[in-house]
């Protein structure tokens, strides 16, 4: 499963690449905004420093809603680098978008999805992603990972090219349960990948191997 980390600051997502484990990276206007990112050049320049740093893709949304903007907005994003996945959202004009993109060889990111239904459709209009919100489901009391494997078996039925990027990651049992469900990527906050680090069994393990050491070698 491929690790992405959703964020906009460059700090964290400089942390997350030298751990060694970054696939990718997700942003949104609400992560920008979170960084004091405005502006339509500021926010350009900061993907293209996010592009900069990371050796995977870079999901960079669109902001229109209608199908001209979206294209317009898109192929500006996608030129920025190669690592530019442009994320649209699942709306009947955003369908028509991940279709035009998918035939000229654009990668996209369907975003805001929350049905199998969804992301079927997603699928048949050539996503090279699709991002349903684990987390804002469970917020209502849905089964975020429940979802996932919907997909999973959908798009294995069909043997669909579309990647399950599960989204709205909280906490490391959510990146556990995606793993167990076959999503193929996995994004979330840098808190949560380090939060799979921790087992108290291996700090009092090795805190009794470096006394044993400290014993030794006294």
């Amino acid at each position: 499963m491929k690790f992405f980390i959703d964020t906009a600051n460059l700090a964290q997502i400089k942390e997350a690449q030298d751990l060694g484990v970054l696939d990718g990276v997700t942003t949104n206007p609400s992560l920008m905004a979170k960084e004091g990112i405005t502006g339509k050049d500021n926010v350009l320049r900061h993907y293209k420093a996010i592009c900069d740093i990371v050796d995977g893709d870079v999901s960079a949304e669109v902001i229109a809603t209608d199908y001209d903007g979206m294209i317009r907005e898109g192929e500006e994003l996608a030129e920025l680098d190669d690592k530019i996945v442009v994320k649209i959202p699942m709306i009947k004009d955003g369908i028509k978008a991940l279709k035009y993109f998918s035939e000229r060889g654009i990668k996209t990111n369907c975003t805001l999805v929350f049905s199998a239904g969804q992301a079927l459709l997603a699928a048949k209009a050539g996503a090279t992603y699709v991002s349903p919100f684990i987390g804002r489901l469970d917020d209502i009391s849905f089964d975020g990972i429940e979802l996932i494997e919907q997909i999973r078996l959908i798009y294995d039925n069909y043997e669909f090219d579309t990647q399950i990027l599960a989204a709205s990651v909280r906490h490391p049992m959510h990146i556990i349960k995606c793993a167990e469900a076959a999503a193929d990527v996995m994004t979330g906050p840098l808190s949560a990948m380090l939060a799979l680090l921790k087992h108290p069994l291996t700090d009092s393990g090795l805190s009794q191997f470096l006394a044993d050491h400290a014993k030794a070698n006294s």
